[in-house]
């Protein structure tokens, strides 16, 4: 990913940001990947964690058309993904997407048990949550031109608890730095 396109998105999720009410915390710990699929236009986040704690975690998310966080699970990770501004669409799976059919499981949508069909797409309209569990398979992107994503959850290890079905998918970019560097990511060292 080059430096130019990881300085335009956190400069565009900071406009969204400021324009939707959500103030920053000094110093925020930005993250933006394209999975190492190098583009970002077609898959791709920003992140910035909000909480880091060996309890929990928070982190909000900004997301544009056509970007998507590719279909994954967690080994430990059960999170909350929150729809803050804007609405999303997250397909879901009762277990990995190529082993499973279109069975009825149970997720919980805003608190209350929902039946939905293993692949479908479930939209979450901007204020309301879905709950994902370890081995529900996801991914997700916005329904419209951009979105603001929350995602509360237990502890986060993006080293170690993520399955990504795509193998090729890489948690951190390899940076191609073709710009001066407008905020070091989390990964990067000083």
């Amino acid at each position: 990913m080059k430096r130019s396109e990881i300085n335009f998105l956190i400069d565009a999720a900071t406009k969204c940001f400021v324009s939707h009410g959500w103030a920053l915390p000094p110093g925020p710990r930005w993250d933006v990947t394209d999975f190492g699929l190098g583009d970002y236009k077609k898959y791709g986040l920003v992140l910035i964690n909000l909480a880091e704690q060996p309890e929990y975690c928070e982190k909000l998310m900004y997301v544009r058309e056509g970007m998507v966080t590719p279909a994954h699970t967690h080994r430990k990770k059960k999170e909350d993904i929150i729809a803050r501004w804007g609405e999303l669409s997250v397909q879901v799976w009762s277990g990995h997407p190529q082993k499973t059919n279109a069975e009825e499981f149970s997720v919980l949508i805003n608190g209350e048990l929902r039946t939905v069909k293993s692949g479908e797409i479930v939209k979450i309209p901007a204020g309301q949550r879905i709950t994902l569990i370890p081995g529900t398979y996801h991914e997700f992107y916005t329904s419209g031109e951009e979105a603001i994503i929350g995602e509360v959850s237990t502890a986060n290890d993006d080293t170690n608890d993520n399955i990504f079905v795509n193998s090729e998918v890489g948690r951190y970019s390899k940076i191609e730095e073709d710009a001066p560097i407008g905020v070091r990511l989390l990964n990067e060292k000083a």
